[in-house]
């Protein structure tokens, strides 16, 4: 279905303030599963169809192959998406199951029965397989496999800023999938931009678990209210076109973003007093030694 497009010099546009073009966005979000991933479930659909046009024994040899291959192609685009998250994070532990190097053995195990259907011999199927795990690897590369930006922070601390973040995300998902039902591109990148405030929030947390007790209620009871309302606005907007409903959304998601902000602000404010704090109570220490410091 068509999505009819708006603005300031379309035939019905308008020059109200909720109508204006949202803020820029501070960066974009790309999709980490890109066309190298996705064509990989192309050898497993033909390696099928070739399968069920053979005899009973390749085709068993070429079903488990693109069984393995469509498996492995799966693995592959989580494991980028979990890549991705690990990425954007300041402080992220390692993924707990290496699916990208998992999928490069699947998909070296999928070329090994490939090879098997066709009455290659061992060692000709293995070295289908090693060569293609190692082309898996050299194309998509191997999960991250350490922790990053945890040293000097306390372990109970940080997983417990880990799942308040990660329960942070599902509810930015679920937001972002309710939107897109009310088929407004104004109202979805206004909920990009409040996404990306949010975020900012969870990346103070992620710095200092301390935070986390007075960001706690933004990012569980406010975050939910948030999704609750743009599900309800989402299903109201999406059948009737309701003017009234899209302004008030609009104005909950200005004052949510308001809170979220200033929120972020404060805690970077605390931040940086308690570091001025520590500062002058190291100089103290150093004066009281002997040692004579450049005030300047």
């Amino acid at each position: 279905m068509a999505q009819k497009f708006g603005g300031k010099f379309s035939p019905d546009g308008t020059s109200q303030p909720d109508a204006a073009a949202p803020r820029p966005q501070s960066k974009a979000k790309v999709n980490p599963v890109g066309l190298r991933a996705n064509l990989m479930v192309l050898p497993a659909g033909i390696l099928l169809i070739l399968s069920v046009l053979s005899g009973a024994s390749t085709m068993i040899l070429g079903l488990i192959g693109a069984g393995l291959w469509a498996l492995g192609a799966f693995l592959l685009r989580e494991g980028l998406r979990a890549e991705a998250a690990y990425n954007d994070r300041r402080v992220a532990k390692r993924p707990a199951l290496p699916r990208k190097i998992l999928a490069s053995v699947l998909t070296g195990g999928g070329s090994a029965f490939a090879a098997f259907s066709d009455d290659a011999s061992l060692m000709a199927a293995g070295a289908y397989a090693v060569a293609t795990v190692g082309l898996h690897l050299a194309a998509f590369g191997v999960d991250p496999l350490q922790d990053k930006g945890t040293e000097g922070i306390d372990r109970f601390q940080q997983n417990r800023v880990a799942r308040v973040v990660d329960e942070a995300e599902e509810h930015l998902t679920a937001m972002k999938d309710a939107v897109l039902r009310a088929r407004d591109r104004r109202v979805e990148a206004r909920v990009d931009q409040f996404q990306e405030i949010v975020r900012d929030l969870c990346r103070t947390v992620e710095d200092d678990p301390r935070d986390l007790t007075s960001a706690r209620k933004y990012l569980t009871v406010y975050l939910v209210g948030a999704r609750d309302a743009t599900i309800k606005f989402a299903d109201i907007y999406h059948r009737s076109q309701d003017a009234q409903a899209r302004s008030d959304y609009m104005t909950l998601l200005d004052d949510l973003e308001q809170n979220f902000s200033a929120r972020t602000r404060k805690m970077l404010l605390e931040d940086r007093g308690d570091l001025t704090v520590e500062i002058d109570v190291l100089r103290e220490r150093l004066q009281r030694e002997g040692v004579q410091l450049d005030r300047t």
